[in-house]
C-alpha cells in the first residue's frame, strides 16, 4: 500500500458538477482530493481488507441475532424500552438491509483494524461507487495508469443488484432524508437512481413531511401510502421520534431495518470483543462501566455510543486527552477502545472504508486526515490496484 502522488485533471471540478458531485468542497475546503492516489496490490486487498470484511459482517449478523433475544443486550445497546419488540421483529421477519461501511486502520503491513461499523446511515457512497471510478476510467485513458490498473469497487453494480433482489416484483419506493443538506440530498438521488436501474419507481419525500393516516398508515407530502422506504435518517433518533411507536403496525418496510440500530451502535464494538477476544481484527473495547476497561491503561479511544464524522471522540494519550469536536454527542454510554492510530502516509492519517452490499463485500473508499480523527472536512482520496 502506497501514497502516490499525482496531478489532478484539470477539469475535475466540471466533471463532477455534471454528474451531480456537488459536495466536492465543504466551507471552500477540498473534500474530493485527487493530488494522490492510494496503491494497492491484489494480495492486500483480497486478503487484508476483502476477506475480513465478509468474516465481520457475519460475527456482526450472529451478534445481532444473540441481541435481539436478550434484554441484557438490549439495554446496553440502549434500545429504548418501547421499540425493543419492534427490533427484534425486524430481525425475526428477516427484513433485508442494504449496506454498510466497516472503517479500517490499515497499511498492508499487518491485520486490518475495525474502528467502527457505520451500518445505518454511511456516508461517501456515491463518491466511492461513482466518481473515484470516473476517475479511474479518466487516468486509465490519459496514460497516467497502466491498462491494468484495476479497483476493488463494484458498489454501484451491486447497489442495483440489491435493489432488485430486495424489490423482485419492482413497484413503488420512497426515498427520504433532509432535503436541504446538500450531501446527503445528492446521496440519496444518487441510490434513486440506482433503484430506477433495478426497475423500481422511486419517490422522493422529505423526512418532515412524512405524516400519518387515521389508519395508522405513513403517508407522504401527496397523502400517498408509503409501503416501503429508504431513509437517510439514523435509527438511534428515530427509535426516539414521536412517530416511531406507530412504526410497529404501520406495514412498512424500511431500508436500513430497524434491527441495524444494533449495530449502528458503538456499544456493538464491545460486543464483539467479548465475545470474539484477540480477533486480528478488532480492537480491545470495553463499556466504559466495565471495570475491565482498566486493562487499556491510561491510553485509551473514549466514545459515545452514538456519534458522527468523529464527534465526541476523545484520544488519550498517557493519561493525556485531546481536543474534542462537541457534536452533542457527549450524553449516555461510552466505550473505551485500544489507543491504536491510523496509519500515516505523508504525514496524512488515513483509514479505509469497507463497504458491504447485502452480505457482500463490495469495494471501499479512502478519507484523510492532518489529525488521528476522521471528521466532515478529511478529505477523499481516489485508489486503484496495480496490475
Amino acid at each position: 500500500m502506497q501514497r502516490i502522488k499525482l496531478s489532478p485533471r484539470p477539469d475535475w471540478q466540471a466533471k463532477a458538477e455534471a454528474v451531480g458531485f456537488t459536495w466536492h468542497h465543504d466551507s471552500g475546503q477540498t473534500y474530493w482530493d485527487e493530488a494522490a492516489a492510494y496503491e494497492f496490490s491484489l494480495a492486500e486487498i483480497e486478503d487484508g481488507i476483502e476477506a475480513p470484511t465478509a468474516e465481520l459482517h457475519a460475527m456482526c449478523l450472529d451478534l445481532v441475532d444473540e441481541a435481539v433475544k436478550s434484554e441484557r443486550l438490549m439495554t446496553q445497546l440502549d434500545i429504548p424500552d418501547a421499540m425493543r419488540d419492534y427490533v427484534a421483529d425486524s430481525w425475526k421477519r428477516n427484513e433485508p438491509s442494504l449496506y454498510g461501511r466497516f472503517d479500517f486502520a490499515y497499511d498492508g503491513t499487518g491485520p486490518a483494524k475495525l474502528y467502527e461499523y457505520n451500518a445505518d446511515t454511511p456516508t461517501s457512497v456515491y463518491e466511492t461507487a461513482v466518481f473515484q471510478w470516473l476517475w479511474l476510467e479518466d487516468q486509465i485513458a490519459a496514460g497516467v495508469l497502466p491498462q491494468g490498473a484495476d479497483q476493488f469497487n463494484s458498489l454501484h453494480e451491486k447497489l442495483v443488484e440489491r435493489f432488485r433482489a430486495i424489490f423482485p416484483d419492482g413497484g413503488f419506493v420512497h426515498f427520504s432524508s433532509d432535503p436541504d443538506f446538500v450531501e446527503d440530498r445528492q446521496t440519496v438521488r444518487f441510490l434513486e437512481d440506482c433503484a430506477k436501474q433495478a426497475g423500481l419507481e422511486p419517490q422522493f419525500v422529505a423526512i418532515g413531511d412524512i405524516g400519518l393516516n387515521a389508519d395508522g398508515r405513513f403517508v407522504d407530502h401527496e397523502n400517498f401510502l408509503i409501503g416501503a422506504m429508504f431513509k437517510l435518517y439514523p435509527w438511534e433518533q428515530m427509535l426516539r421520534d414521536d412517530y416511531a411507536r406507530p412504526l410497529p403496525d404501520a406495514e412498512v418496510t424500511v431500508l436500513e431495518p430497524a434491527w441495524k440500530s444494533i449495530l449502528s451502535n458503538k456499544g456493538m464494538l464491545p460486543l464483539l470483543w467479548e465475545r470474539h477476544a484477540g480477533h486480528p481484527n478488532l480492537l480491545e473495547t470495553y463499556f466504559e462501566s466495565d471495570p475491565a476497561h482498566t486493562t487499556l491503561g491510561t491510553s485509551y479511544v473514549r466514545k459515545p455510543l452514538f456519534s458522527r464524522e468523529g464527534a465526541n471522540v476523545e484520544l488519550v494519550k498517557d493519561g493525556r486527552k485531546s481536543s474534542v469536536l462537541d457534536g452533542g454527542y457527549g450524553d449516555g454510554a461510552w466505550i473505551r477502545q485500544a489507543l491504536h492510530a491510523p496509519p500515516k502516509f505523508d504525514n496524512r492519517y488515513v483509514i479505509i472504508g469497507s463497504w458491504v452490499v447485502g452480505n457482500e463485500p463490495a469495494g471501499i473508499g479512502l478519507r484523510e486526515d492532518r489529525g488521528r480523527i476522521t471528521r466532515n472536512t478529511s478529505r477523499f482520496l481516489p485508489h486503484y490496484i496495480r496490475d
